[in-house]
Order: C-alpha cells, then structure tokens, then sequence
C-alpha cells in the first residue's frame, strides 16, 4: 500500500539586505541552479539598482531545514514615464523564479503579489523561469531564446555556421579589421560609443553609461568587452556575461560602417573563438521577439529557437506595462529618435532609458 506524504511546509521571506552571507548564499544556489542565469545573480540586481536609482530585494523561499528552494530577484522600477513595477529582473532578458519545484514556486510567486501590493506596485514582471498558475499571465509566444554549442576549434567553429552566414564572415575576414578584448576605460568607452550610436540608429534611446560600467565591476573576470576597429575606429563592440560555461553577448552594436566591413559578423565570430579559449561550451545569444530582423539574424547563424515564457500580473483595472519600442504605439516617437543628433540622444536617452527596467 502506498502511503500519502504531505508536502514539506514552505515559507517565504525577503532578504536581510546587510547580511552579505545571505548574498554568497544566493550566489551559490544559482551556481548549482541548472536554470540559474548572470540575471539571477546579486552582482546584477546590484548593478542596475546602484546606477539607475531603483530598489533592490530578493525573496527567498526555505524549508523547515533553512535550506533554499526558489528565490525571486527583485528590481523596484519607479518611472514617471512607464509606471511602476516590479521586474525580475531588471534590464534583463532573464530572471523570474528560480525554483526546486512547484510548490515552491507558488510559494513565491504569492508572496511577489503580496508585496505588490502591500507596496503598491500594479504590475509585477517574471522574466523567465518556472511560470506560475492562478491569476498570471503566461506568455510563451512572443520572445524566443538562442544556445547552441561552441565546436571544437576556430576552423570547426567557421564550418558550423550555415554557408550563407559563413559567406559574410570570409568577407569580413578579408577586411583589415583589428580585435581587441578588455575591460579598462578605453574598452568601456569605445563601447558606449558604438553602442550608442547602434541603437539611436534603431530609434531607442541609449542607457545610461553608469549602468554599463557598474555590470562590469560586478561581474569582475566574468565580463569582458570585445571590440572590433577598422582603421583604429571602433566600428562594432559586445559586452559580454559568463556563467558557468555559457557565454552571453548582452549589449552589442555597430556604427552605420559596420555592415559594410561585415564587423558585426567578425564580432560574433571572433566571440564565440574567444569564449571556447575561456572555457565556455555554449553561446547564449540571447532573446529576440518572433519574426524580427534579429530573429531571424540569429537563425541565419544556424541558431534554433527555444520559445521563452514570461509571467505578468496586474493589478485589478491596471494594465501591464508597455516598454516594448516595437510596440506600435512608440512607432512615431522611434522614427522621430532615428533623426535625433546623436549628441542630443546621448544626452535624452539615459533619462529615458534608466526608467525602462
């Protein structure tokens, strides 16, 4: 006869912020985590919150040992421009609850809602990880996600590329184009200038330099930047995370000659060798929403989609926020910051930019 066991009792709590014990903790259960992201880590929560100004708070879920089973990162995004809410985790593609199972979960996932409410937030956003039931909206049809493995050598990493995409990096082999990797101020600088430049180009305003720099501090040797010059002119540069033996080319761009020189192509290229000589097995090249130049950019590189699932829940009569630029109803205003100097978007944008989460 087969004996009903009841579940083992859960209980939730937020984090003691000035206990630093409790952030190694953190650390380590996203290490041994196999769904464990850089996003879920402390140095990223810390990050965003010391350079755009917005609260921070992990929720942890333990049993009666003491021992974790979910934790929740928490970035509280106050913006007078897109509302507030809180996003797990902020600036990220990545975060939501990071969970042993189910029960755990849930445990979670109420205790989120409550302090939303209890601290008035309307919306709370779950980036990610185990989607939760009730009252949550799960969405798994809009963003898809892109890992492969890294090949064997450079050679091998070349031929894995599909012929048409592998055409554009020989091309851009053949350019006189120089590689540097780093992380001091010269790295730091000529990338937020090619990034800059990259997304006002695509109609988005630029985040805030402040945000770049305190990843990079964070993340210490598990953050690097690769730029690539023609001509001693940075024309296309990634900052890049680690974890684990997965890399993840997080914010990368180009300048308008960086198609032309094929740099972005050699970018990538040059990345995925660089990371295989660290160690990684796997290139992360993160999210791009469904039928999107980027989408399909990133199949071309013979990368599969991995559908990607998103949890949003409101506040009665609320509606979740909109901080898509895709979205139509940004359309005018991406077309009209497509025209913008660049100066004066690189002065507007981090404004703008850091309220976004």
């Amino acid at each position: 006869m087969n004996m009903a066991f009841a579940p083992q009792a859960i209980m939730a709590r937020i984090l003691d912020q000035e206990d630093r014990n409790e952030l190694a903790r953190i650390d380590q259960f996203v290490n041994d985590h196999p769904q464990g992201t850089a996003f879920h880590r402390p140095a990223w929560v810390l990050a965003v919150s010391k350079a755009c100004g917005h609260g921070w708070c992990y929720m942890l879920a333990e049993n009666t040992a003491g021992e974790l089973q979910a934790i929740l990162p928490l970035n509280l995004i106050h913006s007078a421009l897109f509302g507030r809410a809180l996003v797990s985790s902020g600036f990220a593609v990545g975060g939501g609850i990071l969970s042993v199972d189910n029960q755990a979960t849930e445990t979670l996932a109420d205790a989120v809602w409550d302090f939303a409410e209890t601290h008035s937030f309307p919306t709370v956003e779950l980036r990610g990880g185990r989607a939760p039931r009730g009252e949550w909206q799960n969405k798994d049809d809009v963003y898809a996600g892109f890992v492969t493995d890294l090949a064997d050598d450079d050679d091998s990493q070349l031929l894995a590329i599909p012929r048409k995409q592998r055409a554009e990096v020989r091309k851009g082999l053949k350019n006189d184009l120089t590689i540097r990797i780093g992380s001091d101020e010269e790295d730091r600088a000529d990338h937020y200038h090619v990034y800059a430049e990259s997304v006002r180009n695509l109609g988005t305003p630029v985040f805030p330099k402040a945000l770049f720099d305190a990843v990079m501090d964070a993340f210490g040797a598990d953050a690097d930047i690769l730029t690539v010059s023609s001509d001693g002119q940075p024309v296309a540069s990634v900052l890049s995370l680690y974890h684990r033996d997965t890399v993840m080319p997080y914010w990368g761009g180009g300048t308008y000659d960086a198609r032309r020189l094929r740099a972005n192509d050699i970018m990538y290229y040059a990345l995925m060798n660089h990371a295989r000589q660290r160690g990684c097995r796997r290139f992360d090249f993160g999210r791009s929403k469904n039928g999107t130049g980027a989408y399909s950019f990133k199949k071309n590189w013979g990368f599969e989609p991995e559908p990607l699932s998103y949890a949003v829940r409101s506040a009665d009569g609320e509606e979740a926020r909109d901080v898509n630029p895709m979205s139509p109803k940004y359309r005018l205003q991406v077309a009209l910051w497509q025209k913008m100097p660049l100066s004066v978007a690189n002065r507007l944008g981090p404004m703008i930019a850091k309220g976004l989460g």
